[in-house]
């Protein structure tokens, strides 16, 4: 394939694999319409792709581009220009000094994480990224309560410079159900423990990553909960529950309806799409079609 990549050669691609007609529809009306973004800015992360795709990252960039997307996470620093070449922004990127494994919650690494996480605000102010995610951690054994403590007591030396800089640094949650994750002993499980922090911590940088996926599964009551909580989000992960894949109607949760109340409530950071393509699905017209589930 090029490394152009036309909105017909887009579509012909996504056409390619076959899927029922409904869902070839929608996809046809999110690639070939004039683009339209809605409400909500819309950012991807790797996994979207699939594994084994054909696209390299600048096709990847095109793609986006065309659809209508605004955004890419965990982009690495040196694909930044190229995502400028296409209009896109660098929506989230990873903090040095965390883990799933070591955390915030260690006190043992606080000054590394502090020095760390200081490197990486100057990356992210560099390039245009305006949010910054860092890990909580395992527990081993530490009381949830100790483990607040202790990544209240980093994040309080890790706010005035975010502050300083004007740059978001999130805690990512996860969910302690789904054993194929691996990440079965996280303290950051439940997203009130989060919100605990970050009140605690009291800095308008210092905030949750709120996946959708996690907290349905750990909490529920998604929308609710984000509502009234939505000064400490800065960032929205989505992915289809039970599965992780797309977020259409094969899963238990209205995307449609999520987005249009996330709106609706003035949200104004990126929600990320975060699932995995159905295998036997087209990874690309599953793209299209969930992109267009959530302009609102």
């Amino acid at each position: 394939m090029s490394t152009s990549i036309s909105r017909r050669k887009l579509l012909a691609a996504a056409a390619a694999s076959g899927l029922l007609a409904p869902l070839a529809k929608a996809a046809e009306k999110a690639v070939a319409a004039p683009i339209r973004q809605g409400r909500l800015k819309q950012s991807v992360m790797a996994t979207v792709w699939g594994q084994n795709s054909p696209f390299n990252f600048v096709q990847r960039c095109e793609i986006l581009s065309m659809l209508g997307f605004s955004g890419m996470d965990l982009p690495q620093a040196d694909q930044i220009p190229v995502l400028a070449d296409h209009g896109l922004v660098p929506a989230l990127m990873v903090t040095g000094g965390t883990s799933f494994q070591q955390g915030l919650i260690r006190k043992e690494i606080h000054d590394k994480i502090v020095d760390a996480t200081h490197e990486s605000i100057d990356l992210a102010v560099k390039v245009g990224c305006p949010t910054l995610i860092t890990m909580p951690g395992e527990r081993h054994g530490m009381s949830r309560e100790e483990g607040a403590d202790h990544a209240i007591e980093v994040l309080k030396r890790i706010a005035p410079y975010a502050e300083q800089k004007g740059i978001n640094v999130c805690m990512e949650i996860t969910n302690s159900k789904v054993a194929a994750d691996n990440r079965t002993d996280q303290v950051f499980d439940d997203i009130n423990w989060g919100f605990k922090v970050c009140r605690a911590v009291n800095s308008p940088r210092i905030k949750v990553l709120y996946d959708i996926y996690h907290v349905q599964i750990m909490n529920g009551d998604v929308v609710r909960t984000l509502h009234d909580n939505l000064d400490l989000c800065a960032h929205i992960h989505v992915a289809g529950v039970p599965t992780r894949a797309e977020i259409d109607d094969s899963q238990e949760l209205n995307f449609h309806f999520i987005a249009k109340q996330i709106a609706d409530m003035g949200y104004q950071g990126y929600v990320s799409h975060e699932w995995r393509p159905t295998p036997g699905r087209n990874a690309l017209l599953s793209l299209a079609s969930c992109f267009d589930i959530l302009v609102v």
